[in-house]
This record gives structure tokens, C-alpha cells and sequence, in this order.
């Protein structure tokens, strides 16, 4: 990119969360169908950028003093796979069983599963998953374009309300 185009803000996101993403949601999903929840790298560490943060990342990185930079961009909070899988079933109020894949058997099952429709799975998708997804520290983030990150907890117990039993809807947030 660099070399076809040196003066290109790039932006790196983390796992990125809102309405209609495809983390949360089809985890939260998954959750409402089966006791058991299968996860790849439990302990892979993640940012989780709320989608309205990187669209206004889009915008300011047209600014000419964005130019030829590049942006890595991640919410306020660092946790492991585990941990927000297990956050999003407090959320959705289901207790499901979360049971980490080894690598290598996600690896072999992703060589059969990423031939299917809707490819659940694929070998790129377990690499991804094998290594942390989090801002390095010497990065310009979000606070370099001028934005505050959103919290997850102020926008996912909203979306995933249609997950709970009864599809509930829940105002308070968790910590």
C-alpha cells in the first residue's frame, strides 16, 4: 500500500463491535442454540473498537495531517477471547460451556469447514486467532485523530438484548 500510495492514512482496526457485526452477534447466537460455545485462542488478547469510532477514524484520517500515517485502532479495553465471550454471555444471560479448540485442531478442522457455505471456519481465521489483536504501544491510535473510544458496555447490551431469554432488554451496564 505504502509503495502504490505513500501519502495514505492506513488504518488497522481490532475486532471490530457494533449492531450488525459479525463477533459479538454470531457468537451470541451460536450461545442461544448450543451448550457449548468452541472458541480458538482463548488467551489472544483483543482491543474491541466500536464500529461509529472507526467511521469517525475514516473521516479524520482525511485530514492532511493524516497523510502517509498509519493508525492502529482499539477501544479502551484489552481482553482474551475467553474473557469476551464470557462477558457477552453475562450479557445475554446464558450460561453456556466455552471450550478452547487447540490450534492444530482448529487448523484441521478449518481445512474441511472453509469448503462449506457460509465458511465457519477457515485456516486464515485460525492464524488471525492464534496471535494478539491489540494497539502496540509506540502506535497512533484514536486519540491521535482526536477521538475518545467508546466503551463496549455502552453500546453491546443494547444489540445483543435480542439474545437473552425472552429477547429482554437490559439498560445496565456491566463492569
Amino acid at each position: 500500500m505504502r509503495a502504490a500510495f505513500p501519502q495514505a492514512a492506513i488504518l488497522r482496526p481490532s475486532i471490530v463491535f457494533g449492531a450488525e457485526d459479525q463477533f459479538f452477534n454470531r457468537f451470541a447466537a451460536m450461545a442461544a442454540l448450543s451448550p457449548i460455545i468452541p472458541i480458538v485462542g482463548g488467551a489472544t488478547k483483543f482491543q474491541p473498537v466500536y464500529v461509529g469510532d472507526v467511521a469517525d477514524a475514516v473521516l479524520a484520517s482525511l485530514a492532511p495531517q493524516a497523510a502517509g500515517k498509519t493508525f492502529e485502532l482499539g477501544g479502551p479495553e484489552v481482553k482474551t477471547f475467553r474473557e469476551l465471550i464470557e462477558h457477552m454471555l453475562v450479557i445475554i444471560e446464558r450460561r453456556r460451556q466455552v471450550v478452547d479448540l487447540p490450534v492444530p485442531v482448529a487448523s484441521l478442522q478449518a481445512a474441511f469447514l472453509e469448503h462449506l457455505p457460509g465458511k465457519i471456519l477457515t485456516r486464515d481465521q485460525v492464524k488471525l486467532l492464534a496471535r494478539d489483536n491489540v494497539v502496540a504501544p509506540d502506535a497512533l491510535t484514536l486519540a491521535d485523530l482526536g477521538i475518545a473510544p467508546v466503551a463496549m458496555d455502552l453500546v453491546i447490551p443494547g444489540y445483543l438484548a435480542r439474545y437473552r431469554p425472552g429477547g429482554r432488554r437490559r439498560e445496565a451496564a456491566f463492569g
